[in-house]
């Protein structure tokens, strides 16, 4: 037990234990966790790339205090959320939907690989086709015979290696 004697170690551990000792949960409440949830979602318009949950502008603010107007008038999630749709547009959504041109966006690295794949399948069947035909006709044709003039020359060489 030399580890522990060692004062360090021994504030450490306490340390550590009274870090947890006071911990306390916290009942949310089911509305503001809701309102959490759709501000996330949502960009703000002033900010690039902010949540209105995270912004600290005074639109997201307002955004903010009007989502949770709406929440605890009763309004559901999808109305909050096609509300400032209809004011701000796609841009509104910080995860683009798969609807219009965003589904054309969205399909066309798919779209462009299956096409790629079916134009190399035809190449590749063309090129098989191409070297089966060429197989065929090298095999059918003999090899051409020399003439004479091409008989004396390979003599020639041969009589030349031998010496």
């Amino acid at each position: 037990m030399i580890f522990f004697s060692h004062p360090f170690w021994a504030l450490l551990l306490l340390m550590l234990a009274m870090g947890t000792a006071h911990a306390e949960v916290r009942n949310e409440d089911p509305t503001e966790a809701m309102v959490r949830q759709i501000a996330k979602d949502l960009r703000c318009a002033v900010c690039q790339n902010q949540s209105v949950y995270e912004s600290n502008s005074e639109l997201a603010k307002d955004m903010l205090k009007l989502i949770r107007d709406k929440v605890t008038a009763g309004e559901k999630e999808p109305a909050i959320r096609d509300y400032f749709h209809q004011r701000y547009g796609d841009y509104i959504y910080l995860e683009p939907t798969g609807q219009g041109m965003n589904a054309l966006l969205w399909s066309a690295p798919f779209l462009g690989l299956g096409l790629g794949g079916y134009a190399l399948w035809l190449a590749m069947r063309r090129w098989r086709a191409q070297a089966v035909m060429t197989e065929k006709t090298a095999s059918q044709t003999p090899p051409p015979t020399p003439d004479a003039a091409m008989q004396s020359r390979i003599q020639q060489e041969l009589e030349r290696m031998r010496m």
